[in-house]
């Protein structure tokens, strides 16, 4: 089964290793340190966001070393910029209204 993007990010354990690498590159046992969980846990979640291409692996000597992968991560925001403007629109008629409501009082 081919994963996408999203199902990926769906889970809050793979959308936490993403923060941890989005700062530095790690390997998985480094990664694993951060959670409450096996090594093997971390292991399934790293695969599945290397099968996304949301991550991918350096090999150094006998580490893996793991970085997020950039590229992947816009095309979230992509998808999610046709939502932007209508939550600003809605945040600034929210803004309007309370304007007049403290202005009414």
């Amino acid at each position: 089964m081919r994963r996408d993007v999203f199902q990926a990010i769906a889970d809050p354990t793979r959308r936490a290793i993403i923060v941890l690498l989005a700062t530095q590159v790690m390997t998985p046992n480094a990664i694993a340190e951060h959670f409450a969980t096996t090594r093997q846990a971390v292991s399934k979640h790293l695969k599945i966001l290397s099968e996304c291409e949301l991550v991918k692996q350096k090999p150094d000597g006998r580490e893996i070393y793991y970085q997020l992968e950039v590229k992947k991560m816009k095309e979230v925001d992509k998808w999610l910029e046709q939502f932007r403007k209508i939550w600003e629109d809605r945040f600034n008629q929210l803004d309007d209204v309370l304007l007049k409501l403290k202005n009414n009082k």
